[in-house]
């Protein structure tokens, strides 16, 4: 068997897919992508080709190490992205091909379902208890939100404040009847982060995500120092070799790397038994569509520190596409109880509707995050 075609496919929300043909009729499908650089990763994708084009697909370890060593220069957001969609792609074709699931080829499961959290509330996090209770009319029961908005590098109590009223009105509101995780998304530098953990901390959220940007990251094990909070990070580190240097350093207790970002399968099941030699949980961030969510759940089900599955159902960005819009077998992702079952479906489970995908690129709109600025105009961590 061997690589025919790469072809690309830009999509709403804010997504790209990638179906891997061959000449033996075995097409396999991946989501690389960085979140408002589409065609950026698109390109990238594009020019592998003259390492895969006629390559047998089969040979997946040697095809990522032959992506990743083969240009001299490596890493990073985007060609890291490039990689994971195309390995997802990969690891598809395989277990088509073997008639399995990628499960069952990485060595079978290891849990029988795998339990899932949901959004609510939005960039700028409002109605959340409205959310909350909407979405646990659909069986969730653990939930993310962003935990504040704009916040300098120092800033006022009053801006301190609002954001801990916030989680107060949640647990007042539910007790301990639900979880939630906080994603201070970067926006808290180092100095307020201290200062919020501190004041969050009588509300016991089950995690902090990003609770300074990954670029601080030896800020990590200061910052656990001072809380009893779990800390969780990982949506922009792009390899093992990031994540060998922060779990060395200590901080971490959720490693959350991203199977479209970071190397794919091949790469985040390695970060996943990393995690688990540090005594890290494992919990893949997933805001994308459903081939990205099917390759998580691939490494999920054979990662016995896999906690958490983010998924985006219902998530704030899906204008214009939502994740079961491109799917044929959409009872495979239905959600009970806040638990996803193993897709049984071979390779990665999903039957994606071609049609649809190639009828919804042709007017695909090019996704930009906001841009925020302080109330003195310096730009403002989104």
């Amino acid at each position: 068997m061997k690589i025919t075609k790469l072809t690309t496919y830009r999509l709403a929300p804010r997504w790209l897919f990638l179906k891997i043909e061959t000449d033996a009729g075995v097409a396999g499908w991946g989501e690389p992508v960085i979140e408002g650089k589409a065609r950026t990763v698109e390109a990238a994708v594009h020019e592998f080709e003259p390492y895969l084009i006629g390559r047998d697909p089969a040979r997946i370890n040697d095809l990522w190490q032959t992506m990743y060593r083969g240009g001299f220069y490596r890493g990073g957001a985007i060609l890291m992205s490039a990689i994971a969609g195309i390995d997802q792609a990969l690891w598809d074709i395989k277990g088509k091909a073997l008639g399995v699931p990628v499960y069952e080829l990485l060595g079978g499961l290891v849990r029988d379902r795998m339990k899932t959290y949901s959004w609510v509330g939005g960039d700028r996090p409002a109605d959340v208890i409205a959310g909350i209770r909407r979405l646990r009319e659909g069986g969730f029961d653990t939930f993310k939100l962003n935990g504040s908005e704009e916040m300098g590098l120092i800033d006022s109590a009053a801006k301190v404040d609002a954001a801990v009223a916030r989680i107060a009105e949640i647990r007042a509101a539910f007790g301990q009847t639900i979880e939630f995780g906080i994603d201070f998304h970067g926006r808290i530098g180092a100095p307020m982060a201290k200062v919020m953990l501190r004041e969050l901390e009588p509300y016991r959220p089950l995690f902090v995500e990003e609770p300074v940007l990954a670029e601080q990251d030896e800020s990590y094990a200061r910052l656990a120092q001072h809380t009893s909070i779990p800390l969780a990070a990982g949506e922009r580190m792009y390899s093992r070799f990031e994540f060998k240097r922060v779990f060395a350093a200590g901080g971490l207790a959720i490693a959350q790397p991203d199977l479209s970002h970071a190397g794919g399968i091949s790469e985040c099941l390695k970060i996943a038994g990393m995690a688990e030699a540090h005594d890290i949980a494992f919990a893949p961030h997933c805001p994308l569509g459903p081939v990205a969510l099917a390759a998580c759940l691939a490494v999920d089900f054979v990662s016995h520190n896999a906690v958490l599955q983010e998924q985006s159902m219902g998530i704030h960005y899906n204008q214009g596409g939502e994740l079961l819009d491109y799917v044929r077998n959409r009872t495979d992702f239905h959600i009970e109880g806040g638990y996803i079952r193993p897709l049984p479906g071979p390779g990665l489970g999903v039957e994606v509707d071609e049609e649809r995908v190639i009828a919804a690129s042709r007017s695909a709109p090019d996704w930009r995050n906001p841009l925020w600025r302080h109330a003195d105009g310096s730009v403002a961590e989104w």
